[in-house]
């Protein structure tokens, strides 16, 4: 398992871990840097028309360990089993959130990331109903913004990231935004 304190010096020097094919760990600092300016978030409409029906039940952090065990359910993943235990430290820590799209009474879909003052660095999202994943961003998104986080880090800039308005941006620069974000005095939960 990766210590927590190391976790958290990382993402505050702005590198992450992911998990290689043969189960070894490594950190990576992405240059270009993706991210969603959270003032140019943008919902595609079918994912809005949804979100603005409210048939979900948006709920963070009463499923962390299904909603990260889900989001390694794939062929190609970066999430093993010392992620898995590594992250759900950190959730026990307080530093790792799960956003939960709910739908009669099951789990449809969500995120996972980690919070330190006004940054927060998503990790990985999944969904098993239409549009929940989406959802879970938009949520996301909404408490980023309400509770005036200035930091939302994709890590890459992916084709599905890019219908929110996700950019790329210089490491450099992305150095310098991370640096403000960590001084804000800023909560994910109350």
């Amino acid at each position: 398992m990766i210590e927590s304190d190391l976790l958290l010096h990382g993402y505050r020097l702005g590198v992450f871990p992911m998990a290689m094919e043969d189960d070894s760990i490594e950190w990576f600092s992405p240059d270009p840097r993706g991210i969603i300016p959270l003032d140019a978030f943008h919902l595609p409409h079918a994912a809005r028309r949804a979100w603005e029906q409210r048939k979900f039940e948006i709920k963070i952090d009463t499923a962390f360990a299904d909603v990260i065990r889900e989001c390694a359910k794939r062929e190609e993943t970066w999430i093993n089993s010392e992620i898995v235990a590594s992250y759900e430290r950190l959730h026990a820590l307080g530093h790792a959130h799960s956003l939960e799209v709910w739908q009669n009474g099951k789990l449809g879909g969500g995120l996972y990331g980690v919070a330190i003052g006004g940054a927060f660095f998503g990790e990985s999202m999944f969904h098993h109903v239409t549009n929940a994943s989406k959802i879970a961003l938009a949520a996301l998104v909404e408490r980023l913004r309400a509770r005036k986080f200035t930091l939302l880090d994709t890590q890459w800039l992916t084709p599905h990231l890019v219908q929110f308005g996700a950019i790329e941006i210089p490491r450099v620069q992305y150095l310098q935004l991370l640096d403000r974000a960590l001084n804000l005095p800023r909560r994910f939960t109350d």
